[in-house]
C-alpha cells in the first residue's frame, strides 16, 4: 500500500454537507451523515503524482483531510491510501519515488498485543491487575488489558457518566458542588466535559493513537475523527462511547467499581505493593482490595490521592505548568479573521486558533485547549474554589469562541513558605517542608506547585464573590489596567456566572504583565482579538498536573513502590484525551508483560 500526501484541490470541489444547527443529547441525537470524498479527483492527483494511469488504482482511501487558508483561495489537503490494480508495482513505485517525503510506504498502524492471558486467569487472590480511575488513560489500560484475558478491576471515586452529568449540572445551575462527582472526577475523566479534542503532538511511533481512534469509532464516536486534521468528539457523544467503552470491558471480564476511593496502601518492608485500602463512598466503609499490580490513572486533580502518595514516599518531583484565564470571543469574529471571505462555509465549521508569545519578563503566553463554538464551565472539584475550563459539543455551534490565555510556570515559582503548606495541605505536611524541602528533587518540594493551584482557586472564589460564580473582567479594561464594572457586546458562558472586577490580582503579577503585553500581540495576528468587550474569566490553573511520579523507563513501574505503575495526565506523562489514551495502553502493556513474566 502507498501513501501519499499533499494532495490539493480547491475548497469548491468538495461535496457540501449542512452541518447540524445544534447538539441534541446523546440518546436522541441522528447520526451524522460524511459528506462524500472527492474520490475521482483524489485518483486523478494520485495517478499523476506516480505516474500512472487511474484505473491502475484499484482502492482510494482518505487518511487525513485539513485546510490551507493560508491564501486567498482557500484549499483542501489529503493525504490518501492506495493499491495497484498490479499489487506488485507497489515496490517498484516506492523504489523509484523513494527521495520524495510524499511517497511513502503504508504503515501498519495495528495493534498487536503484547501478551494474552491464561483461560483461568484470576483465579488467584491479588491476581487481577487493578486500574485506578476511569478517565481516558484509565479506560484504555482496563480495555488492552480486558481484551489480552486479564479481567481488570477498575476502581473509580466518581459516578457513571450520566449521573456525573447530573452533579455537573448541579454546580452550573445551582452552585451545589459535589466533591467526588464534577467536572474532574467520574466516568470519562476531566476529558469528557472538554472540546473532546483527539490530537496530540506526542511521538507515536507504534501509532497507539490510531488504536484509541479505532476504538472511539466502534463504540461510537463519528467516523470522520479518523481522517480529520484536529478531530473532536464533543461532550454529548463522548457520554455514550465512555458507556460503550464500559460495557466492553465488563463483557470480556473486567469489572468496575464506581464511587469507590483509594485512601492508603498495604506494601510490605520490601516495598512490594500488596493492596489497596478503599473507601466506598456509597456506604462509606473501607476494605482491602488485594492487588500486586495496579494501574495510578489518575487525573491532574487527585490531590488528596497526590498527597497520600508522598506520605509513603512513592517517588515524585514538582514539575512546571501554566496558569490564567479563558478568553471569549463572538466566534464569528475568529471565523472571519482565520477563513476570511469562507467564513461559513458548512464544511469548514467554526474556526480554531493557536497562539503565542514571549513577553519581555521571560514568561511564554499562550492559547490553550481552545475551544470553537463552545462555553467556558465551572471546573472545580474542591469547596470554596474557583477554576475554569473550555468545553464544546460536537457541532461547535454556540456563540462564543474561548481559550485559556496562560503562562507558563516552574517550580521556581511555587510556594516554599511551611505556612503555606500547613494551611493548604494540613499541618503534617506544613511541618514536613521544613525538614524535607531541599531533599526535593532540584530543591523543590513535590507539592510546592499544588499549593500555588489552591491559593490562586480560593482567591478567584473570593474575588468571584463566594458564590462559585467566577471573577471577569474585560480584554480593554484588563490592557487599560482599570476594573471592569458592566459587561459589554460579548455575553459570558461561565456558569453560575461572573462578577466584574480588576483581575489583577487573580494570578502573580509577573502573569498578569505578560499577559498585558501579549493581548495587543495576538489582535495583530489575528483581528479582533484584543476587541475591548472580549472577556477574560479567571483563573485556569488546572492545564497539567503539577508534579510527575516517577517511573521507571522500561517496567513502567514506580522505583520506590513495586507493582505501582503511575500513568496518564495526573502523573505528568500525558496532556490530553489523545495522549492519555496512548499511555493508558502502553502501562497496560507493560503490567500484562510483568504478569505473565512472574506466572512463570
Amino acid at each position: 500500500m502507498i501513501r501519499l500526501s499533499e494532495l490539493k484541490l480547491p475548497l469548491s470541489a468538495l461535496p457540501v454537507e449542512e452541518r447540524r444547527a445544534a447538539d441534541a443529547p446523546a440518546e436522541t441525537e441522528a447520526d451524522r451523515q460524511l459528506a462524500p470524498h472527492p474520490v475521482d479527483a483524489l485518483r486523478a492527483l494520485a495517478a499523476e503524482a506516480l505516474g500512472i494511469s487511474k484505473e491502475a488504482i484499484a482502492t482510494l482511501d482518505v487518511f487525513k483531510r485539513s485546510f490551507d487558508a493560508r491564501k486567498q483561495n482557500l484549499l483542501v489537503v489529503y493525504i490518501v491510501d492506495i493499491t495497484l490494480v498490479d499489487a506488485s508495482q507497489e515496490a517498484v513505485l516506492l523504489a523509484k519515488y523513494d527521495k520524495n517525503s510524499h511517497i511513502q510506504a503504508t504503515p501498519d498502524m495495528s495493534w498487536h498485543a503484547p501478551a494474552h492471558a491464561p483461560g483461568d486467569w484470576g483465579t488467584q487472590e491479588g491476581e487481577r491487575p487493578v486500574v485506578v480511575g476511569f478517565g481516558p488513560c484509565g479506560m484504555f489500560a482496563a480495555l488492552v488489558l480486558a481484551q489480552m484475558g486479564f479481567k481488570p478491576i477498575v476502581i473509580e471515586r466518581g459516578t457513571t457518566v450520566r449521573q456525573r452529568t447530573k452533579d455537573t449540572w448541579g454546580l452550573w445551575r445551582k452552585k451545589i458542588l459535589n466533591v467526588e462527582s464534577n467536572v474532574q472526577f467520574g466516568e470519562g475523566g476531566a476529558g469528557t466535559f472538554s472540546d473532546g479534542k483527539l490530537y496530540s503532538q506526542i511521538k507515536d511511533p507504534r501509532h497507539l493513537g490510531r488504536k484509541v481512534m479505532n476504538e472511539f469509532v466502534r463504540f461510537g464516536a463519528p467516523e470522520e475523527i479518523l481522517f480529520t486534521a484536529h478531530p473532536h468528539i464533543g461532550t454529548f457523544k463522548l457520554v455514550k462511547v465512555v458507556e460503550s467503552l464500559r460495557e466492553e470491558i465488563i463483557r470480556l471480564g473486567g469489572e468496575i467499581r464506581f464511587e469507590q476511593r483509594v485512601i492508603d496502601l498495604d506494601y510490605g518492608p520490601e516495598r512490594a505493593l500488596q493492596g489497596l485500602r478503599i473507601l466506598n463512598l456509597a456506604t462509606q466503609d473501607t476494605y482491602t482490595l488485594p492487588a500486586r499490580h495496579v494501574v495510578m490513572a489518575l487525573g491532574h486533580s487527585a490531590r488528596d490521592t497526590f498527597t497520600m502518595l508522598h506520605r509513603h514516599a512513592v517517588a515524585m518531583e514538582a514539575k512546571p505548568f501554566s496558569v490564567g484565564v479563558r478568553i471569549e470571543h463572538p466566534q464569528g469574529v475568529i471565523d472571519r479573521a482565520r477563513w476570511g471571505q469562507h467564513a461559513g462555509h458548512p464544511l469548514l465549521g467554526a474556526a480554531d486558533y493557536k497562539l503565542v508569545h514571549h513577553a519581555e519578563n521571560g514568561r511564554a503566553v499562550y492559547s490553550f485547549c481552545m475551544c470553537p463554538g463552545g462555553t467556558v464551565v465551572a471546573a472545580t472539584s474542591e469547596a470554596g474554589r474557583v477554576v475554569t475550563n473550555g468545553m464544546s459539543q460536537y457541532s461547535r455551534n454556540e456563540r462564543n469562541a474561548n481559550a485559556g490565555i496562560v503562562v507558563g510556570i516552574d517550580p521556581s515559582d511555587y510556594p516554599t513558605d511551611p505556612a503555606a503548606f500547613e494551611a493548604e495541605l494540613g499541618q503534617e505536611l506544613g511541618n514536613a517542608v521544613r525538614h524535607t524541602t531541599h531533599d526535593a528533587p532540584g530543591g523543590y518540594h513535590p507539592l510546592a506547585g499544588l499549593v500555588l493551584q489552591r491559593q490562586l482557586e480560593a482567591h478567584a472564589y473570593t474575588l468571584g464573590g463566594s458564590t462559585y460564580e467566577a471573577p471577569a473582567q474585560l480584554v480593554g479594561d484588563f490592557v487599560a489596567d482599570r476594573a471592569s464594572t458592566a459587561l459589554g457586546s460579548v455575553e459570558p458562558s461561565y456558569k453560575p456566572g461572573v462578577k466584574m472586577v480588576s483581575l489583577n490580582s487573580a494570578l502573580p503579577s509577573y502573569a498578569i504583565t505578560a499577559m498585558r503585553e501579549a493581548l495587543p500581540v495576538f489582535g495583530r495576528k489575528i483581528k479582533g482579538f484584543d476587541m475591548h468587550d472580549a472577556v477574560m474569566t479567571g483563573v485556569e490553573t488546572r492545564t497539567s498536573a503539577p508534579l510527575r511520579i516517577g517511573r521507571d523507563e522500561l517496567s513502567l513501574q514506580s522505583p520506590t513502590l513495586a507493582g505501582l505503575y503511575p500513568a496518564g495526565e495526573g502523573a505528568g506523562y500525558a496532556g490530553g484525551i489523545l495522549s492519555a489514551g496512548v499511555d493508558g495502553i502502553k502501562v497496560g502493556e507493560a503490567v500484562a508483560r510483568q504478569l505473565m513474566a512472574s506466572s512463570r
